[in-house]
């Protein structure tokens, strides 16, 4: 696959979290980590966006480390970019939400983004 922007929703700073372990590991597969989260600046080096409708380049894949009862208007947002895919890392899974991101032409995918990165399945 080419280099894609992968919005990591949920983003966090500290090192010891997934979402920041996944930053590193897609910059280091040469992908572009966008960090979303409300209440930082920056992560990484990289600026943080306060929602998805903030980012102003197109987004491929969203990462999502944010859990199910606080995505509702994430998908919404989600439903207004129109990223290729939706990657719902363990713990965030939502299957309300899978018809109509499928509807949209979405693919929810509940996967680990840390496995597919280093098993070749990104």
């Amino acid at each position: 696959m080419n280099t894609v922007n992968v919005a990591v929703v949920g983003a966090s700073p500290k090192e010891d979290r997934y979402s920041n372990r996944a930053m590193q590991m897609l910059a280091s597969y040469g992908h572009t980590p966008i960090p979303v989260a409300p209440v930082h600046t920056e992560i990484l080096g990289r600026p943080v966006f306060r929602s998805l409708i903030d980012i102003q380049q197109p987004v491929h894949t969203v990462a999502m480390y944010v859990g199910s009862d606080r995505q509702a208007g994430i998908i919404d947002d989600i439903l207004r970019i129109k990223p290729f895919r939706v990657i719902f890392n363990p713990g965030t899974e939502n299957p309300a939400a899978y018809g109509p991101l499928r509807s949209a032409g979405i693919e929810p995918l509940e996967a680990c983004t840390l496995v597919m990165l280093s098993t070749g399945q990104f």
